[in-house]
């Protein structure tokens, strides 16, 4: 039985950060799939909101409250516990349960250091104020992340890429919603 889930609302500036893949063990526990290589917001928020799975059995409808007890790293995946969430079977019960966080439960970023989520729908302009297009997603190519830009030309939708590196970028203004690069149009 789920007792640790409490029908909630999704807050506005709510952020899916991962999944809930299979329990863990038998006390509870249950592993996750995190959306992003350094899931800081998991570790940050005592708080999930869940969706259920699309797929297989429903264990609860709507969006639901998960009061986090504990998250930790044990080898190469997430684990956590919850209150309410007593043993293997409720753990399951979560199974494909879609993880939100609110956005101003994250962590502070690092000078010079952005969350993707942030960035994806500024406007990019080089320095002779031109504009590239607005940023649609980023690509973690292992190197380097690149700017996925989207922009029109002649009546069609295009794409361009920009390693988002120093030697490119310039400046992040999250308030202006804007990213000023050394890139020319014809790249």
């Amino acid at each position: 039985m789920l007792t640790g889930l409490e029908a909630a609302e999704l807050p506005a500036d709510a952020i899916e950060v991962g999944r809930i893949a299979d329990a863990w063990g038998i006390k509870g526990w249950f592993k996750v799939l995190p959306h992003s290589a350094d899931p800081e917001a998991l570790f940050s928020s005592k708080h999930w909101f869940l969706l259920p799975t699309e797929r297989g059995a429903q264990s609860f409808s709507g969006v639901t409250r998960l009061s986090v007890k504990e998250v930790k790293v044990h080898s190469d995946t997430v684990v956590a516990t919850a209150h309410g969430v007593d043993d293997r079977t409720a753990a399951e019960a979560l199974r494909g349960s879609r993880i939100f966080i609110s956005r101003s439960s994250f962590p502070k970023a690092a000078e010079d250091e952005y969350y993707w989520v942030d960035l994806i729908g500024l406007d990019v302009v080089n320095r002779q104020d031109e504009a590239l297009g607005c940023v649609k997603e980023l690509l973690s190519t292992g190197a380097q992340t690149v700017l996925v830009l989207e922009y029109q030309q002649d009546g069609k939708a295009l794409e361009r890429m920009i390693p988002f590196v120093a030697a490119y970028v310039d400046d992040v203004d999250l308030k202006a919603r804007r990213i000023r690069v050394d890139w020319q149009t014809d790249y």
